[in-house]
């Protein structure tokens, strides 16, 4: 009888040692990313001071984990060793598919419910539209970008133009930046970006517009968001959604983050608003 008890008491206390399986997650500091889409400078500058916005609104510890690539983030999430990223609509598509569904899109801008991608190339070139591009070297930004490589192909598809059988040279810059400055130094003939990086180029004058301009703009499609691991604890998550929900424009000591990311407000995400990137993915050879 003794050795039961004992061995009742020992079955106790491993339960009670043990976590339980799947069981929500509350980190002693907050592992914060972004895809790579823009020079590491500019990541930096533009994130560190959403870490410390949140650390405050928290009361915890909030840390910007930079990454070398777009895949990095995605793994980062999936290994837990980050808890909250900013993805493109491709990247978190990704994400939720390799948490086997499990990562939770939180809240996005609200150009990003209507985003678009740019067309651009030189002024005097003889490209006034996506047919044109036929025969031309071409720069897409990262392969894992939404506005910056999956909804361009996907329009140039349905334009009639495939990629890898029409385009002369296809060139991956890796970041949206970059992809301007290639077809402004004649390096490529023409590219695709986002066009909110392309309107922040225009107005630092980062871009000679005599030198590379638009020539056509996409129809607008569901892009960036701020999505968390899935089994990060749901108070957490609903405290960090509350905390983007809350930033006002007209608030100055919320207008220079708002200003950062190009907005004047973030609104809720809702998952299945992304079916069509996936979709587009899948037509676009990028999934399976």
């Amino acid at each position: 009888m003794k050795r039961v008890w004992l061995l009742r008491a020992l079955l106790s206390l491993a339960t009670v040692a043990l976590p339980a399986v799947g069981a929500a997650d509350v980190p002693e500091v907050l592992r914060i990313s972004a895809i790579p889409d823009e020079n590491p400078n500019e990541l930096l500058r533009i994130y560190a001071p959403f870490a410390e916005y949140l650390a405050k609104e928290l009361g915890m510890k909030v840390r910007f984990t930079p990454v070398v690539d777009y895949a990095a983030t995605v793994e980062g999430l999936a290994a837990r060793k980050l808890d909250l990223v900013w993805y493109g609509g491709f990247t978190s598509v990704q994400a939720v598919r390799r948490t086997n569904g499990t990562a939770k899109r939180l809240v996005l801008r609200e150009e990003d419910a209507q985003f678009t991608s740019v067309f651009i190339a030189r002024p005097g070139s003889p490209i006034k539209g996506l047919a044109d591009l036929k025969g031309r070297t071409f720069a897409f930004g990262s392969v894992s970008s939404t506005s910056g490589h999956l909804m361009p192909r996907y329009f140039l598809l349905r334009a009639g133009v495939a990629p890898d059988r029409d385009l002369k040279q296809v060139a991956f810059s890796g970041a949206h930046d970059a992809t301007a400055l290639w077809v402004e130094s004649g390096k490529v003939e023409a590219g695709a970006l986002n066009f909110l990086v392309w309107d922040k180029l225009v107005a630092q004058k980062k871009v000679d517009r005599a030198k590379v301009d638009v020539f056509y703009t996409t129809p607008p499609y569901v892009d960036y968001v701020w999505t968390a691991r899935g089994d990060l604890d749901a108070g957490l998550q609903e405290k960090i959604t509350a905390a983007f929900l809350k930033l006002d424009h007209a608030n100055p000591a919320h207008t220079r983050l708002l200003d950062l990311h190009r907005t004047k407000r973030y609104i809720k995400a809702i998952d299945a608003e992304w079916k069509g990137v996936e979709e587009a993915a899948i037509s676009a050879g990028l999934l399976r």
